[in-house]
């Protein structure tokens, strides 16, 4: 019979995801920074994700800590600062 493992993994963020649903002109939209990988939605749509994006990324760069480094808590925290900014 196996032992389970009692040693937590430790996770650690790489990275997110943005993905916009909102297109119609059939334009792929594709971006990529050390933090982001963003696709598709409307012109609009992307340029705020990509807004929301940079921002994220002076924000943490303003802390001096990598991404790594970076609880969830804190990622999601400055994700929301970030969009908070962009959204209407």
């Amino acid at each position: 019979m196996k032992k389970r493992q009692d040693k937590k993994t430790k996770e650690t963020l790489l990275g997110f995801l943005g993905l916009g649903l909102d297109n119609q002109d059939e334009h792929q939209r594709v971006t990529r920074n050390e933090h982001f990988l963003l696709m598709g939605g409307s012109e609009d749509t992307h340029e705020k994700m990509q807004d929301t994006a940079i921002r994220f990324t002076e924000s943490l760069k303003k802390k001096g800590k990598a991404i790594q480094e970076t609880s969830k808590e804190e990622a999601l925290d400055l994700l929301r600062e970030a969009t908070r900014h962009t959204l209407p």
